[in-house]
């Protein structure tokens, strides 16, 4: 596709649906949700869409732990609380193993009662519609509420999506299908996230909002303000992340990062992660129990106080950052200009694929 053809597409995406397809989208496809007494947590509203969504994501990745009888029953509990916003992608699990779980556990759930997004990495049109399709074959949907670019890093990988034969030419035709009703995606240096926004007004961003990254060198704030400027809805991912494992430290989780297991401490991350603006919900480590004990604290929400605050400062101080290696590899600046990168003693993170 030549390039003025390609950006007119883009425009008109951008603008709006056509009538029929917008009803069809709000309607029959459209996903209700309400708040009632069923719901554990409040809901929030979902940017510029009139959606709203549940404060806690269902992290796909956590069905790698677990046998499907499991993740059956776990995927129907959370419905029935309330917590029907479900998050997964192809890179999650060996050869889509989440994406099959999820699949398989929500089936017999009316497809209006959750909220389902997924992801794809690829950054041109045919593998993007490759992955669309088979992930829509795996999940047993015909639809997907949001579909994200995932996992980017650079401003060329941005670009290269952008580009005349581009994923975004995926994800353009396949709204028109009525295959995708949102678009956005998920970033992990700030330079990918605030080029992405220059390029389309997506309907919301899944990035790292989190107290140790944005105390150890300001990690999220240009993206938070970039957000607001356009009234998009933020998934704040890695919401109860601790840091690095620490030299000595004994990994109990076998994860990549350390994640907060104490409930007051949990408390306090998800305060600060969900006072940010724009954040419409929280994504919790990839555990059923550190799931639950993310719902505790977002049933519990109020904002934090300047006493908390302080706290998770300290904290911060403590702890080491997950996110400053690929930050530094993309980003030849501090984001703000106004601070210098300390060293840090790890490389790049081990499980990338799995963020």
């Amino acid at each position: 596709m030549k390039r003025r053809p390609f950006l007119k597409m883009v425009g008109g995406v951008a603008g709006s649906c056509s009538v029929g397809l917008q009803s069809r989208l709000a309607g029959a496809v459209g996903f209700k949700n309400r708040q009632d007494e069923t719901c554990e947590i409040p809901l929030r509203e979902y940017g510029k869409t009139g959606e709203k969504l549940p404060m806690v994501v269902f992290p796909g990745l956590c069905l790698m732990h677990y046998e499907q009888d499991f993740c059956t029953k776990e995927l129907h509990r959370a419905v029935d609380r309330g917590l029907n916003f479900f998050d997964v992608a192809p890179a999650y699990g060996r050869d889509g193993d989440c994406e099959k779980k999820m699949g398989k556990g929500l089936q017999g759930i009316e497809r209006s009662r959750y909220f389902l997004a997924c992801k794809t990495k690829m950054r041109d049109k045919e593998g993007a519609r490759l992955e669309l399709e088979r992930s829509l074959k795996r999940l047993n949907t015909d639809y997907f509420d949001l579909y994200q670019m995932h996992h980017l890093r650079s401003t060329d990988e941005v670009k290269q999506a952008f580009a005349p034969g581009g994923a975004m030419e995926t994800f353009f035709k396949a709204k028109e299908e009525g295959k995708i009703r949102y678009i956005g995606f998920s970033a992990h240096t700030s330079k990918s996230a605030l080029e992405a926004f220059k390029l389309f007004p997506f309907d919301s961003v899944m990035f790292p909002i989190n107290f140790v990254e944005y105390y150890s060198f300001g990690f999220g704030k240009e993206v938070i303000e970039a957000a607001e400027k356009q009234g998009a809805a933020i998934l704040a991912m890695k919401a109860i992340c601790g840091g690095r494992w620490p030299g000595g430290v004994e990994n109990t989780r076998k994860w990549w990062y350390r994640p907060l297991e104490d409930q007051h401490e949990i408390d306090l991350a998800v305060r600060f992660s969900a006072s940010r603006k724009n954040v419409v919900a929280v994504i919790p480590a990839s555990f059923i129990d550190l799931f639950d004990k993310t719902a505790i604290a977002a049933k519990a929400y109020r904002e934090p106080t300047p006493e908390e605050l302080a706290q998770l400062q300290e904290m911060a101080s403590q702890r080491l950052s997950v996110f400053l290696d690929e930050q530094k590899k993309f980003t030849m600046a501090h984001p703000r200009g106004d601070l210098a990168f300390p060293d840090s003693p790890y490389e790049g993170c081990p499980c990338a694929h799995y963020t």
